[in-house]
């Protein structure tokens, strides 16, 4: 039997499961990576904490994403407990924090997770060229340069794209391969930060004192979308995984009208009228002891209460309930976008088929985060990449 031949273009998380599942029986498999190594994304994500999926149940997961519609039938395909037991078959264990992420065992480090996925490739006989950046096209053949500056063409069976969004450009993941699928009529957006910081014109007396200070176990909501959490207040703005769940709510209030509108509950335990019940219990009359004696206060957020307000309405216990129920704060911008976690933006979904093949180019395939979707952090990302490069895998497998 002659096997076909697949080009996989790029050598992240979605690539090296697309590789390691494929049927090298049936494919002579080679994944082009521009840089020296495989999985450089994989392994700065490592560096705060190795956060591969989360465990929360499969009807809750998929609301984590956008547009769902989308990534749903590749999470069903191959979920994040699916995951978990591929990985404990690479010899990888995995454990779930407290919040209900899924990590590797203690001792386990990202490179470790790495070595085992490219182990499984080079078992697999999957081959590597690296230092290979992919140029676009010569009529229809792939056009590659080396790190030398020698150029490269080839004209494999199926070509597979991984190429990743545009965040963290010295990962090598810089976006700039958008211009080559323009100029074959496939529809592409243009790349916006997503799980990113975003900036807010604090208060210099405020921000000097507190930038670095946390809120938390407080709510936060912009446009209708709300999540419990906690943030970090920077020189620049806001940071953390609060912000980043709500990315594209405030993405799509920037984009309408160059700012966001973020309200922040203090206390979302207590309702308004259980602030004022505990007022009227309070023995003491002086409302800064009020808000860090009775009801637990930070000193950011009293001081957050206090920048906002007059004195007549810090010292109106109605007018300050409102306040610490729903604190107002204005987004004015994104952080640039190389610093994001992650982006949205790339191939236009409707560009795909079902299976992730481009309609206007038969047996050449999207995969990653090179899509327009949108997921926060906490696993998600990963998941959906992992899930892509499986499903492909398998369906290239039984359609071949």
């Amino acid at each position: 039997m002659i096997k076909k031949s697949i080009a996989i273009i790029g050598g992240g998380s979605a690539s090296l499961m697309l590789a390691g599942s494929i049927d090298t029986q049936k494919f002579d498999v080679i994944i082009y990576e521009k840089n020296k190594a495989l999985g450089r994304k994989f392994l700065v994500a490592g560096d705060g904490g190795f956060n591969l999926t989360h465990s929360e149940e499969i009807s809750n997961f998929i609301t984590r994403y956008a547009p769902r519609q989308f990534i749903t039938p590749f999470i069903n395909h191959f979920s994040n407990q699916d995951l978990r037991d591929w990985l404990h078959s690479l010899g990888i264990e995995t454990f779930v924090g407290t919040s209900k992420r899924v990590f590797p065992k203690k001792g386990i480090k990202p490179i470790q997770v790495l070595k085992a996925f490219e182990q499984l490739c080079i078992n697999h006989n999957v081959k590597f060229q690296f230092g290979y950046t992919w140029k676009g096209w010569k009529d229809k053949a792939l056009f590659f340069e080396n790190h030398l500056q020698q150029s490269f063409v080839t004209c494999p069976d199926i070509v597979v794209f991984a190429l990743g969004g545009a965040s963290w450009k010295v990962t090598g993941s810089d976006g700039t391969w958008l211009n080559f699928f323009n100029e074959k009529q496939i529809t592409t957006v243009p790349f916006l930060p997503s799980n990113c910081a975003y900036q807010i014109n604090w208060d210099a007396t405020l921000i000097h004192k507190h930038a670095g200070s946390a809120l938390k176990n407080c709510c936060f909501s912009c446009n209708e979308q709300s999540k419990k959490g906690e943030v970090v207040v920077t020189k620049f703005g806001i940071e953390g995984n609060a912000v980043y769940a709500l990315s594209p709510n405030i993405r799509e209030e920037l984009m309408k009208q160059r700012k966001a509108l973020l309200f922040i509950d203090f206390k979302p335990e207590f309702s308004k009228e259980d602030i004022l019940l505990r007022f009227q219990r309070f023995k003491k009359t002086n409302m800064k002891s009020f808000l860090k004696d009775c009801l637990h206060l930070t000193d950011l957020q009293i001081d957050l209460l206090k920048n906002a307000t007059n004195k007549e309405t810090y010292n109106s216990i109605n007018l300050i309930a409102d306040k610490i129920k729903s604190f107002e704060v204005t987004i004015i911008d994104f952080s640039p976008i190389d610093q994001a976690i992650s982006t949205v933006g790339g191939i236009h979904l409707d560009e795909l088929n079902p299976h992730l093949e481009l309609k206007k180019l038969p047996n050449h395939y999207c995969i990653g985060e090179m899509i327009d979707w949108d997921a926060p952090t906490g696993g998600y990302l990963l998941q959906a990449c992992f899930s892509m490069g499986k499903y492909l895998a398998n369906y290239l497998n039984q359609n071949n």
